[in-house]
């Protein structure tokens, strides 16, 4: 299965999304799935092959400001979890998406949680792997340290900033044909420096993780949580707390497997991914 590339254009921006089309059966839900802090859809590209392959659409947009999306300045778009849900609400739209399996993974799979919390009737389950899911969740340092004054400014304009957060969030080395796809839009335009500082300095991570504590206690779809226990980030005990905390949640544990878990593990995820979202069907 073939993974597509697309451009579709909401509210004046573009987005950019990788597509994984099934051959044959179509009763099954399409899976939306987003991707983390500093990171693009590239990070998807051994997860979506497996869903088509199974007969499930799967859809793995850039974020506004990400990867191959457009990048407005920040006095364009705030930046904001709000303002990224608002523009998923577009996207989610424009794919004409009525209901669908969710898939999120670091930071910046929060705000999908908070997008499903927010428009439950779309959602059929859920899959998180290693978001920030915890009002104990404090943004790590190597990632604080792009949105300081002056230093972020410089930071976050070096695309080798790429290489240094995928590669130490997953605790392994990643081959350079795929940094390259990740050092990418960095070398194209500054643009890309400025909205990973704007994301940054605005995730309001504190809010973000109460309207996600609070907002699960009381979800009734499945939540499967697939998390690599070797983090340096998140701890798997925001896992194993969240997972208590939700009437449907199932925790598996990724052993050797660090933030980014689709990066070297795609295979131990399809696993238990496969057959969860398979369980929603769309009648």
């Amino acid at each position: 299965m073939s993974i597509t590339e697309h451009k579709t254009t909401v509210d004046s921006r573009e987005w950019f999304y990788r597509l994984a089309e099934p051959i044959g059966r179509t009763d099954l839900l399409p899976v939306l799935l987003l991707h983390g802090l500093v990171s693009q859809s590239y990070s998807w590209r051994k997860i979506l092959p497996a869903l088509a392959q199974q007969g499930t659409k799967a859809i793995a947009p850039d974020w506004i400001g990400f990867g191959f999306s457009s990048k407005p300045e920040k006095r364009d778009f705030a930046y904001t979890p709000d303002a990224f849900i608002t523009a998923l609400e577009g996207f989610v739209q424009a794919l004409e998406l009525k209901r669908f399996s969710l898939v999120v993974q670091g930071f910046l799979g929060s705000v999908g949680l908070q997008y499903a919390l927010r428009h439950p009737e779309q959602i059929a389950n859920i899959t998180i792997l290693n978001t920030p899911i915890s009002s104990t969740v404090k943004l790590p340092w190597k990632i604080q340290q792009m949105g300081l004054p002056l230093a972020g400014e410089m930071m976050t304009q070096d695309p080798l900033l790429v290489d240094r957060t995928l590669e130490g969030g997953s605790r392994y080395v990643i081959p350079d044909k795929d940094l390259d796809v990740y050092r990418q839009p960095f070398l194209k335009t500054s643009a890309a420096g400025r909205a990973l500082l704007s994301t940054i300095r605005n995730l309001q991570l504190a809010k973000a993780m109460s309207e996600i504590e609070t907002g699960f206690k009381d979800w009734q779809q499945p939540i499967l949580i697939q998390w690599g226990v070797i983090d340096p980030w998140l701890n798997v005990d925001i896992a194993e707390n969240f997972a208590k905390s939700v009437p449907n949640g199932e925790l598996v544990k990724l052993n050797n497997v660090g933030h980014y878990p689709q990066e070297h593990y795609h295979e131990t995820i399809l696993q238990d991914l496969l057959p969860f979202v398979r369980r929603a069907e769309s009648s």
